[in-house]
């Protein structure tokens, strides 16, 4: 789980978990005022995924007030982006309400469909989905206006049954975790990988042009994904910045 900022970057963003049968879900670090989930952190293993059908709708997060969300259980944004899920539905296919709750709204963000979320994102989300059926693996995925320190023009767009404005994200990216443990479940390992895209139509998929370090992407967005490892295992693992070399751990 990634740590709350506490330096009054987003004074609006709470915290948010989302759980079915006693489990978690995911959990969201949801801006009231921005309407955006600036990060989603979720496990991910073999037992989430299936080939269930996928809703045909949308829904309201109930943990929160409608009023801090977006109305999109319909419809899509303006200006041609869709519905970009944060947390995938093939993500969590074999577990009926887990996936549901992926289509709430608030597991939403404006997004380039057209060689972006159906083109390198998809292939990246697919290429994690295949790693995790052979363990738990740990994600976050998040969205940016702007790096730190960095003056980047924000753009906005309205849901078609909404009036609220809602900000595009400049910056997706992904993070991800996997551990080794002893006997006694405390981590002795681990090794991380993260992936940084600008918004932005692409003509490749080939994401793994794209893997960065966490420790670069933590340095961008100025959160700290994985605080929960010892900090020594954390200080090495999160120093990787090659595809291979996490899928090889």
């Amino acid at each position: 789980m990634p740590a709350e900022r506490k330096d009054g970057a987003y004074p609006n963003a709470v915290e948010v978990k989302i759980s079915s049968g006693g489990e978690r879900n995911y959990t969201h670090y949801y801006d009231t005022a921005t309407y955006t989930s600036l990060w989603t952190a979720y496990p991910l293993s073999s037992k989430h995924m299936g080939s269930l059908s996928r809703p045909g709708s949308w829904s309201y997060n109930p943990s929160l007030s409608t009023s801090v969300q977006v109305n999109l259980c319909s419809s899509s944004y303006n200006d041609n982006y869709s519905r970009g899920h944060l947390i995938p539905n093939a993500s969590r296919n074999g577990i009926k309400e887990m996936q549901t709750q992926t289509f709430y709204v608030t597991n939403s963000v404006p997004q380039i469909q057209d060689n972006f979320n159906g083109g390198i994102w998809q292939t990246l989300e697919a290429a994690l989905q295949s790693e995790a059926m052979s363990e738990t693996i740990y994600i976050v995925t998040g969205v940016a206006f702007a790096k730190e320190g960095e003056t980047k023009t924000i753009k906005y767009t309205t849901a078609k049954d909404d009036t609220k404005r809602v900000p595009v994200p400049n910056y997706f990216y992904k993070v991800v975790l996997k551990v080794k443990t002893n006997s006694s479940g405390v981590v002795t390992s681990a090794s991380t990988v993260g992936f940084w895209f600008e918004h932005k139509t692409y003509s490749t998929t080939t994401y793994s042009n794209y893997a960065v370090s966490v420790d670069q992407i933590e340095e961008w967005t100025g959160f700290d994904f994985f605080p929960n490892l010892p900090d020594v295992v954390e200080a090495s693992a999160e120093q990787n910045s090659s595809w291979t070399t996490f899928q090889q751990f």
